[in-house]
């Protein structure tokens, strides 16, 4: 069967995830349509696609154990000069994120793995593109602020054009409470206009 590249994020919901998206590209990153906007809980991991059955149980009995809570993401910051990336950042919710992504990446489970850079969850706007773009990205999302109550995690893949489709999502606890996040993505053509 091979191979598959997974990930697991909380993907930012509607109007703010479309918007971001669009952001994004107007900052002239060529990801922005690949990527749907979310906060990562395990970054890009290769896996066996023969294991993901057992890696969505894993992630279901994670979901299973949580509960919706609150997400709050206000202004921007960067990991520039260690990494090439400016980001919104996530300013409630984030002890939520850091408990769900060690238990998705917990020695027991099937998606074990070590991280690059200690965990800090955030939600990308600008990622590896030319200094004077991430100066306009960091400055002009600088006051951005979004809410909202997260019910769910997801299960993504990369395809081989690079872009990110959502294989599952896990819904906390019973299920209830909060709507399901709908998915984003595709090209440029066939996204709404949601420029500010």
């Amino acid at each position: 069967m091979g191979t598959v590249t997974l990930g697991v994020s909380i993907a930012v919901p509607e109007p703010y995830g479309s918007l971001l998206q669009e952001r994004r590209a107007s900052f002239g990153d060529p990801a922005a349509y690949g990527i749907p906007t979310h906060v990562t809980l395990l970054p890009p991991t290769e896996a066996e696609a023969a294991d993901l059955p057992a890696i969505e149980t894993h992630l279901s009995q994670i979901a299973a154990a949580g509960r919706p809570f609150p997400m709050r993401l206000s202004g921007t910051g960067t990991f520039r000069p260690l990494s090439p990336v400016v980001f919104v950042q996530v300013v409630e919710g984030a002890s939520a994120c850091s408990w769900l992504q060690k238990r998705v990446r917990e020695a027991s489970g099937p998606l074990v793995r070590e991280l690059q850079f200690p965990y800090h969850p955030h939600v990308t706007v600008a990622h590896g593109i030319a200094e004077a773009a991430m100066d306009r990205a960091y400055e002009e999302l600088s006051s951005y602020e979004a809410d909202w109550t997260c019910g769910s995690f997801a299960l993504y893949e990369q395809g081989t054009d690079a872009v990110w489709r959502k294989i599952n999502e896990f819904p906390f606890g019973d299920g209830g409470g909060a709507p399901a996040v709908p998915a984003q993505g595709g090209s440029a053509v066939d996204q709404p206009s949601l420029r500010p």
